[in-house]
């Protein structure tokens, strides 16, 4: 009989240890360490082919949902021998050995550390420089529905039909959507972001009621083209990633007739198995046809031309050349969203109960915001994450608008 402390899992030939295989990693639904390792290897084919081959920054919750989580980017020292790693250099300028899993036993493993997502760079460990993967990010604002987003995905796929391009669509696990499209490996970051970007404006052109390319939350409407996902040594949850949402949503490869009937719970660790099992990886082709962004880039150099040139880059990220000021709207003295900060705390809990006292104090003020004046910005340091809450109070009559006050919660970020 194996331990409860610790067993042997035979995958592929390879013998992986598993630590606390019955410690709960969902305490809601219930599913243990075990049941997280199991769920990869059952679906690895698929998981593989979205995260394998590629470097990973792990994200382990090793108190599971609800407790604290890090990123970590250096693979552990103590590891096996057949655990690939490759070094990849940051924009920082730092260097780090990242795991790169390449069978399901690399997934189990990764699994063991408590990694519940996965999350790889758009690069293959053979290339590191040239991405093979352009990532459109839908992210919807506080308040927008998933049949919005839905709708915003379809016009996504009609634009990068007319460019030439293939997205294959999958939930986030979230509440948002992603498409991800593979590209010939002859450009550099910079480049495949800017036609991201291009693509985020010419999506918003066509849809401007729906959707928007603004990376100011405070100018945000109805769904948001994330091009800046884009952007070096950035990374999203992977088509099987398993979320940290109560009920282990995980990110759902769909067929393109599947969209707009499908739900985003429908897909968890515990259903996931069976459906992969029944219809296969609904990307099983996506590397069989890679495409090319220079229509993309053809149509940013024109942006340029027009006077609509780059877009702010993540706040982490130094001055790019030709970059606006990377200035919030609030801030500037024309603005027209009276922005003020609410607070600042280790835990998103810890922020949101700081926002309810805040509202407490001020029910005629809150009674005017509405779903997208509440601005929760999650903030990545170099090894973790912190939560900062504003609201914009530009639905807020003038004489209601509280001041500025002291954050509440004051935490000071951890690096």
């Amino acid at each position: 009989m194996p331990s409860d402390k610790h067993e042997l899992l035979g995958v592929g030939g390879r013998e992986v240890p598993i630590s606390n295989p019955g410690k709960v990693l969902f305490p809601q639904a219930g599913y243990t360490k075990r049941d997280l390792v199991l769920y990869y290897v059952a679906v690895a084919a698929g998981a593989l082919r979205a995260a394998g081959g590629r470097p990973n920054m792990l994200v382990r919750y090793p108190n599971g949902v609800g407790g604290e989580f890090f990123y970590q980017k250096r693979a552990p020292t103590s590891r096996p021998p057949w655990i690939e790693v490759v070094s990849l250099r940051f924009p920082s300028g730092r260097s780090a050995d990242e795991v790169v899993p390449r069978d399901p036993a690399a997934l189990a493993w990764m699994a063991n550390l408590a990694c519940l997502e996965l999350h790889p760079h758009p690069v293959r460990a053979d290339d590191l420089e040239h991405p093979d993967e352009l990532r459109v990010d839908l992210d919807p604002v506080p308040g927008v529905g998933w049949e919005q987003v839905r709708a915003v995905a379809h016009v996504v796929d009609a634009t990068l039909k007319d460019f030439g391009l293939t997205g294959w669509p999958k939930t986030s696990g979230s509440r948002g959507m992603h498409l991800n499209v593979r590209i010939e490996r002859r450009w550099g970051f910079d480049e495949v972001r800017r036609a991201a970007l291009a693509l985020a404006r010419e999506v918003e052109r066509r849809a401007p009621g729906i959707s928007t390319s603004k990376w100011w939350k405070e100018e945000r409407h109805g769904v948001f083209v994330d091009y800046n996902q884009n952007a070096k040594d950035r990374t999203v949850a992977a088509a099987y990633s398993v979320r940290p949402t109560a009920d282990a949503r995980v990110s759902a490869p769909l067929s393109w007739d599947e969209v707009d009937s499908c739900e985003p719970a429908d897909f968890t660790l515990a259903t996931m198995p069976a459906r992969f099992a029944s219809v296969g990886d609904r990307h099983e082709d996506i590397d069989r046809h890679p495409g090319s962004i220079e229509p993309l880039l053809e149509l940013s150099a024109q942006h340029e031309r027009e006077g609509l040139g780059d877009a702010p880059w993540p706040p982490h990220y130094k001055k790019q050349a030709g970059e606006p000021p990377r200035v919030q709207p609030s801030k500037r003295r024309t603005s027209k969203h009276p922005l003020i900060e609410i607070g600042r705390a280790q835990r998103k809990q810890d922020a949101l109960a700081g926002l309810e006292r805040w509202k407490a104090r001020h029910p005629e003020a809150a009674g005017h915001l509405e779903p997208a004046d509440v601005l929760v910005d999650s903030m990545r340091g170099r090894s973790s994450t912190w939560t900062r809450i504003r609201l914009n109070l530009q639905h807020v009559p003038a004489k209601l608008r509280p001041g500025q006050e002291p954050l509440d919660p004051d935490e000071k970020p951890l690096s």
